[in-house]
């Protein structure tokens, strides 16, 4: 590259400030430059030295999608450690691979898009495994400890800079981009807002990313908070990222804007500075940038905001301060290090969660049968480098108990398929190299394209055995003796390819359908069916019908194990890429009928039987006839080994569970159901029984709580107790800290973490364990006053093992007045500030900002207001109205009082007109409004 100038400009000058050598190099840009900048993929500037840029690095346990690296337990799982200092050691590690395998492949980024603090409010989510917690507490302890380690120390320069996803309230992959969310003031400030802002405001965040669903019906890629929230909790300059695709959406999917040269200037204003649209090609972004700036649309002086976001990023990096960036040339890459650490974090992630008769740890010598579709795996998800170590469940079992004591049993039922012309279908031999997927990393591993070095299945007399797994909801794999996945490529042949289920769109799936007393066997990757022809098996409009002919079923296989065993460990699950993953939500926390088949086999066979659970989120399991149960999520490339340990009892298990884990189905609310108040969701407002609850987690030890205090202190609350692992063995215990109000004036949580320690105790060793918490961590959301409110009253301080398993009490008394009441005269009452509600939907007011209330179906809605106070008394009440229908309001339950109804529908959602109506009201009352029609109501007003 070349440069204008033989003198150093000031952009170059490490001395200055990064500010004005960013003003410096934003005047030495052309518009043309400037606009190249706000795609994912920006080019290089070679007049000016500077070079090509991207943003985006997968790196949520890891690493991913470019290649071998050490790979972590899943982001579920290590919000189950409930260990901050472990998570930043590993964002520690993690941003010193990418740091190392950039030095040699410049398609690594140093932008990493991760963590996902997203909140695990509902566990049909498919991308559960993605998030820490239930709890935004738990959830910004987690996230916050991530970031720290991806940023590293230096006061100046990042070794990586973290992206928070997905902004804001995203938890649901059905109709992802085209669903809204109705996220009520309170849960949006107390619930949903509050992991974003504690994790934005610990300093090590260089930006975040808006999901794809809208909220309170605008999309999130245009959303309000960005500038009204987000930008207000630092003073750095804050990268915001596009999903991919997302700018597009605006129009095309959400029909939010007619045009994209509006939709993406709208985006550009709210606050998004990199556009990931048409992966590499920058061109369709660049020329709306440009169709809106000629509309007038944009200003260049929008465009330098956004670049200089970015640009800020970029030397906070060290980009264009090489021989000062301190963490050039420090990478480090699969070391002893990062094993041990892999080691310990997958062993810290699992939870006890149950063991009766202290059936666990496992003695030395112990005969063990280890069974299950997951027993010999170590799954990888979407968001995973490639394993350079794997370690499974048997071979950990192995290693620690010696193959001759452990007998495997996977499980699966052993079929044929025989074609109506009585041959069978048949793997062919070949010679081509095994090949892991995605192995030479990919910017974009959902273009990564099916093996066609490999031929095709035929048929012949005898056929092959394939392993049948039944992954749920009529989803199986089938697997050939040697390992290999049936697949289907871009040519529509089946082969036995695939080292594991895997791909944006997944080519290793099938159904059965039952046809003319056969199967047809449907390939769901294509929606096409499998059909015998001359030159090979493929996928058709029409398929052949089969003949399922089973060898061995996977119950006989796991009873046999079982019987001649002392114990048995079933290892049970999901596999990350099948039946609930990004794009995907769950449909029930049912495990697999054939995996409870599996369970129910050994039980019967063996009563002394374990259930491991190896998931990416919770489910509904029978335990009561289970003596021991165990969960962790996919826990990297040392799962297996930590397992085992586990259960030998090398290791006393610590962790706990990150959310509630609900005993059915008929337990949770609607997935797209956001209102955590109102619908009493997670462990804050759940009100029934969970099979296991938030926080939980058993150990090989035991401890005893004592001396509980508590004292106010200026502006927190000094908690403190003892705790003395009175166990016979070395162990972690997690102190958790909880709060309530006890006497509150509107709906509080039953509980909420404070905060939590997680401790290294031997045995009879006593910790003295205390906490500072600030005031503002027992605030509300007041929507009376629009902000937050301290109550006055007693606050109850729970100590324990779990938000059920409370040790210790103790109450304080805080200073504070009662929320005041609203006042209804001076300031009128906002739609969406109600106390409750049934069958709203929150919608935009404007596109640009505001919210709205209407019934959720266009049918009839009811808000109530508490605490409304008329003064000395008003004669008059106002609706701000659009579309049509009727609002009727009544007083503290009693009669209609005043119906308001537009007198000709409006000319659409956000064209409004104010109507009014006599009402005669003085003092304080509960306000209740009645919707009903396809009826936006935004504010109600009172005068007179």
């Amino acid at each position: 590259m070349t440069v204008d100038s033989p003198s150093t400009p000031p952009f170059r000058d490490p001395h200055l400030p990064f500010a004005k050598r960013i003003d410096d190099l934003l005047a030495r840009l052309t518009l043309d430059e400037k606009i190249s900048f706000l795609h994912q993929f920006a080019p290089a500037v070679e007049r000016l030295g500077i070079a090509a840029w991207r943003t985006g690095q997968e790196a949520l346990h890891g690493v991913a999608w470019m290649g071998p690296a050490t790979v972590f337990p899943q982001a579920v799982g290590l919000g189950a450690t409930w260990n901050p200092e472990l998570v930043r050691r590993i964002g520690e590690a993690v941003s010193k691979e990418a740091r190392a395998m950039r030095a040699r492949d410049d398609r690594v980024g140093l932008n990493v898009w991760s963590p996902t603090v997203n909140l695990l409010r509902h566990p049909l989510w498919g991308r559960n495994e993605e998030g820490y917690a239930e709890d935004p507490k738990l959830t910004s302890a987690i996230a916050t400890a991530y970031t720290r380690g991806l940023r590293g120390d230096h006061p100046v320069y990042w070794r990586t800079a973290p992206v928070l996803k997905h902004w804001l309230a995203h938890n649901n992959e059905t109709d992802r981009a085209t669903s809204s969310a109705s996220v009520r003031p309170r849960v949006l400030h107390e619930y949903d807002l509050r992991a974003f802002r504690e994790t934005v405001e610990a300093g090590a965040v260089a930006g975040v990313m808006p999901a794809y669903n809208l909220v309170n019906g605008r999309p999130n890629h245009v959303s309000p908070y960005l500038r009204e929230q987000l930008r207000t909790w630092t003073d750095e300059e804050l990268l915001v990222c596009s999903d991919a695709g997302a700018p597009s959406n605006l129009v095309d999917a959400e029909h939010y804007f007619d045009t994209h040269e509006e939709a993406t200037a709208a985006a550009l204003l709210a606050g998004v500075d990199s556009f990931t649209d048409h992966g590499t090609d920058s061109s369709p972004i660049t020329a709306r940038v440009r169709g809106a700036v000629e509309q007038g649309l944009l200003t260049e002086a929008d465009i330098d905001t956004a670049v200089r976001r970015q640009l800020s990023v970029r030397f906070r990096l060290g980009e264009f301060d090489p021989h000062y960036d301190p963490h050039a040339g420090t990478g480090e890459f699969d070391t002893p290090a990062h094993r041990e650490l892999a080691r310990e974090a997958a062993e810290q992630a699992i939870v006890l969660l149950k063991n009766d008769d202290d059936l666990l740890p496992l003695a030395p010598g112990t005969r063990i049968a280890v069974v299950g579709p997951l027993a010999d795996e170590c799954k990888l998800d979407w968001y995973s480098g490639t394993l350079i170590h794997r370690s499974t469940p048997l071979e950990g079992l192995y290693e620690r108990f010696g193959a001759e004591h452990v007998e495997f049993a996977e499980g699966v039922d052993r079929v044929r398929l025989r074609t109506a012309a009585g041959a069978f279908l048949s793997v062919p031999p070949a010679e081509a190299p095994d090949r892991a997927r995605a192995a030479e990393g990919a910017l974009d591993p959902a273009l990564l394209s099916g093996r066609t070095d490999l031929p095709p299945l035929t048929t012949d007399a005898t056929g092959t055995e394939f392993a049948l797994a039944d992954w749920g909801e009529g989803v199986l794999t089938l697997r050939a003796p040697d390992g290999r996945y049936l697949s289907v490529a871009e040519d529509g042949y089946l082969r036995a390819s695939a080292d594991q289920p895997g791909g944006w769109v997944v080519q290793e799936t099938f159904r059965l359908e039952p046809h003319r007393g056969g199967h047809l066997l449907e390939h769901l990757g294509t929606g096409r069916h499998v059909r015998v022809a001359a030159d090979g098996v493929k996928v058709a409009d029409t398929g052949d019908v089969f003949e399922v002919v089973t060898v061995e079923r996977g119950e006989e296989a796991v009873a046999r194990a079982a019987a001649g065993a002392d114990v048995v460990v079933v290892v049970a699950g999901n596999d990350p890429h099948i039946n609930g993953r990004e794009t995907e939500d769950r449909t029930t926390l049912l495990l697999p009928e054939h995996q409870r088949r599996l369970l129910h086999a050994a039980r019967a066979a063996n009563p002394r039987t374990v259930l491991v659970l190896v998931s990416a989120y919770p489910y509904a399991v029978d335990t009561v006839r289970l003596p021991a149960a165990l969960w962790t999520a996919h826990g990297g490339q040392a799962a297996g080994t930590a397992l085992a340990r586990v259960l030998a009892g090398d290791v006393s298990p610590a962790g706990r569970l990150p959310q509630t884990w609900y005993a059915s189905d008929a337990d949770l609310p609607d997935l797209l159901d956001y209102d955590v108040i109102g619908s009493r969701q997670t462990y804050l407002y759940f009100d029934g029984t969970p099979l296991f609850p938030f926080g939980h987690g058993l150990s090989y030890a035991s401890f005893a709580y004592a001396g509980p205090a508590a004292r106010v202190e200026a502006d927190s609350v000094l908690v403190s107790c003892t705790v003395t692992n009175t166990g016979d063995r070395t162990a972690d215990e997690v102190v958790q800290l909880y709060g309530r109000a006890v006497e509150p004036s509107a709906a509080r949580p039953r509980r909420e973490l404070l905060d939590h320690r997680r401790i290294t105790l031997a045995p009879g060793e006593t910790a003295a364990v205390s906490f500072e918490v600030p005031l503002s961590a027992l605030e509300f959301w007041d929507v009376r006053q629009g902000g937050w409110h301290l109550e006055g009253g007693p606050y109850e301080l729970l100590l324990g093992a779990s938000s059920a398993d409370v040790r210790l009490r103790t109450t304080v008394h805080l200073d504070g007045p009662p929320p005041a009441p609203r006042r209804a005269r001076e300031r009128g009452l906002a739609g969406a500030g109600f106390d409750e509600q049934s069958g709203i939907a929150i919608v935009d007011r404007t596109k640009a900002a505001g919210d709205a209330v209407t019934p959720a179906h266009g049918g009839t809605a009811e808000l109530v207001y508490r605490a409304c106070d008329f003064g000395a008394g008003v004669s008059e009440v106002s609706a701000d109205l659009a579309g049509e229908g009727t609002l009727e309001l009544s007083l503290d339950g009693g009669p209609v009082l005043a119906t308001l109804t537009p007198d000709t529908p409006t000319a659409g959602p956000y064209s409004y007109t104010r109507v009014t109506a006599a009402l005669v009201a003085e003092g304080v009352h509960d306000v209740r409004l009645a919707l009903r029609g396809p009826l936006r109501l935004a504010h109600v007003g009172f005068s007179g």
